[in-house]
Order: structure tokens, then sequence, then C-alpha cells
């Protein structure tokens, strides 16, 4: 079959290298100059960073998989450590190596911040989610979920868990959601808890490996081409007037919605109506200093944005480079970046003990992602990923039982592929 994928982000790059793999010949176009989407290398006046803080966790499968396939070295390219939610003044929960339930219960136990009678609740709470097999009445949000816990333990478990997984405040996050990545991540088997935190930029992570497979699989990539027009025609499409097969929209979801209006107005609308999430991720420069861990966990505040502080010279990136990250930033984003990027210096300045900064921090960069995820609520409706006969979505935002998140696209892009080819 001659497919067109329309978007190169890692929605895009799973379904084109599945596409291939199975024999179709493939044609990807993409806006920009260069494949990844929103996870990828920018150039941010004249400083090569990436366009926000992602993390990847050990439950990714398919992510690995494809990072397999692509020849991206997993073990090379990202440092994996245990789960660990560890804040400034030592407080904190960190997942033991060995079977996830054994492990969650010593990880509870051996909590830092937390009475007897805290962490018996949170395993009577753990336990009754396992009896329901992670199940809840799907209009409740993790905040109405988690409503009998005490509040020490939603404070550094449930409330950080929500804006670093599904970029929604706990009291409009849906429970539903929340407990899928528990079961998946936190339960899911040896290692499924694990951080996977980017020792080099994003794009080396996948999108070059992915471009560069490509490449030699016979792929076309046709780079800064925004595709203008979609029509069926036949049993196949014409993509800006160039037929194909079939199609995969692995673009955004309103510019998905755009291409298709005419042809699957229902479809169109339901991708037009989803609400965003910004995400702000502030980077700073400090040489020579080291923070506890290479992921902190931060004390949300309203003069004291940022909720986790990466260590990139701890990762094993650029050393005396801090990324500090704003999830749910819409206020942050309204007060304007200047007044985010001052907030966060201010709370690194503050938030940590003593001596971590042998110099005073300086701001790097503010970059801010308005429609970083979409915003994962109860009850919320997520388009299908069939749109048409030979026409499918692919991008984390598809109907699927996780939030937005890398694993998300790469499996909304492998499925999309498959309808279409199949």
């Amino acid at each position: 079959m001659r497919l067109a994928i329309v978007g190169g982000g890692w929605a895009g790059l799973a379904a084109a290298v599945r596409a291939c793999e199975a024999g179709h010949a493939v044609t990807l176009f993409e806006m920009a100059a260069q494949a990844g989407g929103r996870a990828r290398r920018v150039d941010a006046d004249g400083l090569a960073l990436d366009n926000g803080q992602h993390i990847l966790v050990g439950a990714y499968s398919r992510t690995l998989d494809l990072m397999q396939t692509v020849g991206a070295d997993a073990a090379t390219l990202l440092l994996r450590q245990p789960l660990e939610l560890r804040y400034p003044d030592g407080r904190g929960l960190r997942m033991p190596p060995g079977p996830p339930g054994l492990g969650f219960v010593r990880a509870v136990a051996g909590c830092r911040g937390w009475t007897t009678s805290d962490r018996l609740a949170l395993l009577r709470a753990a336990a009754g989610w396992a009896l329901t097999g992670f199940r809840c009445a799907p209009q409740l949000t993790a905040a109405e979920l988690c409503r009998r816990l005490p509040p020490a333990v939603r404070q550094l478990l449930i409330d950080p868990l929500c804006v670093a997984a599904l970029n929604t405040p706990a009291n409009e996050a849906s429970a539903t959601v929340l407990l899928r990545v528990l079961r998946d991540a936190v339960f899911g088997g040896r290692g499924a808890a694990d951080l996977l935190l980017p020792r080099d930029s994003l794009t080396s992570v996948l999108p070059d490996p992915a471009t560069r497979w490509l490449h030699a699989a016979g792929a076309e990539m046709r780079l800064r081409t925004r595709v203008q027009r979609i029509v069926a025609e036949g049993g196949g499409w014409r993509v800006d007037g160039e037929a194909f097969d079939a199609v995969v929209l692995a673009c955004p979801a309103a510019e998905a919605a755009r291409l298709v209006a005419a042809a699957a107005p229902d479809w169109a609308r339901q991708a037009a109506a989803l609400q965003y999430e910004p995400i702000i991720t502030v980077y700073l420069d400090c040489p020579g200093a080291r923070l506890p861990a290479p992921m902190t966990a931060l004390h949300e505040s309203p003069d004291a944005p940022a909720q986790f502080a990466f260590d990139h010279g701890a990762i094993g990136a650029a050393p005396g480079r801090f990324a500090f990250v704003i999830s749910g930033a819409r206020r942050w984003v309204d007060a304007g970046l200047d007044a985010a990027g001052a907030a966060v210096l201010q709370q690194a300045r503050t938030a940590f003990a003593p001596g971590t900064w042998p110099t005073p921090p300086t701001l790097l960069r503010v970059l801010a992602e308005k429609r970083a995820t979409f915003r994962c609520t109860p009850g919320l409706r997520r388009p299908p990923a069939r749109v048409a006969a030979r026409l499918a979505a692919a991008g984390d935002y598809v109907d699927g039982p996780y939030p937005a998140t890398l694993e998300g696209a790469v499996r909304a892009g492998e499925t999309a592929a498959t309808i279409v080819t199949t």
C-alpha cells in the first residue's frame, strides 16, 4: 500500500516504522524542519534545549521496543533508576528494586514524612484499588478517589503523580486514568515503575534514529511541508492532490480536525473540542551545583510554581544545567514567561539546603508548550483512532487508556498503522 502519514512526532514516527516493517510505501509529511513534535530539541536563541523536560518509565514497553527497532540503545540513551519522589527536605518515597507489590509496601513503609497511620491508610487504599481491578466510577476525580487519605499522603504522592502523569490538578484529574497509570507503572511488573531519564536530547532518543531508519527503509520524509487538504477518492485519499491508498493523521488534534472537517465532521468536532493544559520548562545554569537526586519533587505554592527539578549533570547530560517544570501552568502562562522565570529562580534559591548552589543560579531560558497535553478530566470523550475508511488518527489525544504521554503517542501510532493497512 501507498501510505501517507501527516505529522512526524513520536506517533507519526511509530506509524511510519511499523508500516515500513509491514512492507508498505510510506511518505511522511512534517511541518517543522525536523521530526519529533512536542518532544524534541529546539534552538532557543542559539542554545539547543529540549522543548520540555519529558521522562519515560519502565512500563513504556512499546516505546522501548520501537527504540530497539530503530537502533536506539535505551541503556546508553536513558538513565534508569527506581521511581523516587524525593523532596529537598529529605521527605519522600522510593520504590526499591524487586517485585512491584512488595516494592510498593517497602516504599510506603520507608517513606519519610508519613506517620504509621498515614502509611496504613495508603496501603489499605491501594489494596482496595487492586481488589476492584484498579477501576472506579468514571465521573470521579483523583481528589474524590483519594479524599479519605491523610493530607500528608495526598501532598507527597497523589498531587505530584497527577501533575506528573496527567498534567492536570488532582481536583480536576480523572481518577480512572490515574488508577490505570498506577496499575501499569507502580504495580505493572519488575522495573515498570523505574524512571528513564534522557541523558541527551529527546531528539537523540527517538526522532533522529527513527529518521535514519526510515530513510534506510526507503520511506520518503517531506519536512517543512504542511498538508493543506485531504479528499476521499475511490477507495483511497488524495493528499494535496497526490493519490494514496491510506492516510494516518499523526498531527495535533486541531490540525487533524481542520483536515477532515468535510470528510468526517463528527470526528472533527470531537477532536476540536479537546481542551489543553500548558507546561512551562525553566532552564537554569549554575556550574558546580548538584541537586539531591536527578529528579527532585518540589512543594508548589502560589509563589513557587515548579513541581519538579531535574539535574542534567546527575542524569549524564549537561553539568550545571537544571530544568524546573511547571505542569498545569495556565496561571503562569497568563502571568507571562518573564514572571514564571523569576518565580522559579526565587523558588530554586530558597527550596534547597544552603550550599546547594555554589553561586546564585542564573536563568537560561523559559520555554512554554501552550498545548502540551489535553486536560485529562473525568468522563472525557476522546476521538477514536478510526476516522473513516483507510483514514486513522494517531496521537496521545486519541481514545485510549493513558493520558498524554510518549507511550500513548507511540501506541496510537502503531494502532493507526494497523487500522489503515489491514
